[in-house]
Parts: structure tokens; sequence; C-alpha cells
């Protein structure tokens, strides 16, 4: 374990949530802060709450380590970028090549308030979920973006902030596999059931891998991972059985 204190980029999702867990098995103190950026749906913001409690409940151990949650509220940027995920507008491929969620510079943005955040409360390690594995083509969720940014970060504090992206690497699959990894049937189980990632909104429709509308980017990619995953597991398991 690091002998240090982490701050947690924290939507409610999967895969800050994943890095929640990460986290809490890294460092002796653990915050989290999340965003109000003028997104269309609460949901997210309610799942917080939900996650956060359940992490608690279920993990003894982490929950001893998890500290206080922050809201930071920065609706006026998210007017500013009027995207689908922040206004009525369809999901559909722009012109660019990227999907209409795409909300520009967001992660720059928020990197920048938890760093001065974590500034003020002495949490120098910022952890995110972002992935340019498996992911949308976001250009910020990409490793040389952060990187620049983190060096940034450090020139503009003169602190040696380091951002920490647990996923970076990984494929939505491993993501699941790693969860397994981290918290076992327990933490696949309060992934399935609590976190929220679907762009619409959707919390009516209750699939294998969670819930959601199930046709958006973000949970096409969330049951192909999980799809993935279940496979990979079951030829795993048949190899060990023909093994013994």
């Amino acid at each position: 374990m690091k002998d240090s204190a982490a701050l947690v980029l924290f939507s409610g999702g999967q895969d800050s949530t994943v890095c929640l867990g990460w986290a809490l098995d890294n460092y002796e103190r653990v915050e989290t802060v999340g965003f109000y950026y003028g997104q269309r749906h609460s949901v997210e913001m309610e799942a917080r709450i939900r996650v956060r409690a359940e992490i608690a409940r279920r993990f003894p151990e982490w929950a001893a380590r998890l500290g206080p949650d922050h809201v930071l509220d920065v609706a006026s940027f998210g007017a500013i970028a009027d995207t689908a995920l922040t206004s009525e507008a369809e999901i559909v491929m722009l012109s660019s090549g990227l999907p209409s969620t795409f909300v520009p510079a967001r992660n720059l943005v928020f990197f920048t308030y938890a760093a001065a955040l974590g500034y003020r409360r002495g949490l120098h390690a910022l952890v995110g979920g972002m992935c340019e594995t498996d992911y949308s083509g976001y250009p910020d969720c990409r490793d040389a973006t952060l990187r620049a940014l983190e060096e940034a970060i450090r020139l503009g504090t003169e602190v040696p902030f380091s951002i920490e992206t647990p996923l970076m690497r990984l494929t939505k699959a491993d993501t699941w596999a790693f969860t397994e990894k981290l918290g076992g049937a327990a933490f696949v189980d309060l992934i399935v059931e609590e976190t929220h990632t679907c762009y619409r909104g959707e919390r009516g429709t209750r699939h294998d891998w969670g819930y959601g509308c199930g046709a958006c980017p973000a949970c096409e990619l969330r049951a192909k991972g999980y799809t993935e995953w279940q496979t990979s597991r079951a030829s795993e398991d048949r190899r060990k059985n023909t093994a013994m």
C-alpha cells in the first residue's frame, strides 16, 4: 500500500467505481469528487451516493479508508459544451468522427478542478477511469493527453501531482476481470446493480451487465465487454476441467 492519499474522479459509473476500488486497495486515505456540469440526467449523481454507501457496507476494509465526498458545480462549462450529454440532442456520429456525446475538454476541466481541491486537502494522486484501449475515441481520454496535463498541473502548482489511470490499457472485458480480481463476486454484483453508465439515463431495463438502454455507445461497450469476459471465463473453466 502506498503511504499517501488519493482523490478519485467519481461519476458513479462502472469505470470510476472500479477505479475507486483500486484506489482503496492502494492508498491509505481516499476521497471522491463528482461534478455537476449540466448533464441531462441526474441519475448518475444519484448513483454516486448509492455506490459509496454499498462499498462502505460490503467492504469493511475499504470503508475504513473511504473519506469524504465532494461535488463541484461547473454547470457553466456544460452550457458552453452543448453536446448530447448536456442537452436533448440526439446521440449521433459527427463529421469530426466523434460521437455527439463528446464533451470537449471535459477531462481537462475535471482534473484541473480536482487538482485545486487536492491541493487544499493534501490529495496529490488524482485517479480517473479514462481508457484509450476500448472507448469512443475521445481525445481527452488518451494517455498522451493526460501525461501532458499532469505536467501542466505540476508546473502550475509546484506540487508533484500524479494522474493515475489504472484502466488506461484495459479493454472493457479486462475491466470486468479486474473488477472481480479487486473485490470478487461482491464487487461485480455492486457494479451491475448500483453503477450507472448509460448515456440516456435509462434505469428501467436490467441486463446481465447492468442497467441501461442497451443501444447507446456506453451501453454497447459495457455489454460487449461483459460478453467477452464471460466467454473468456467459460473457456478458462473448460481448460481447467480438461487438464484435471
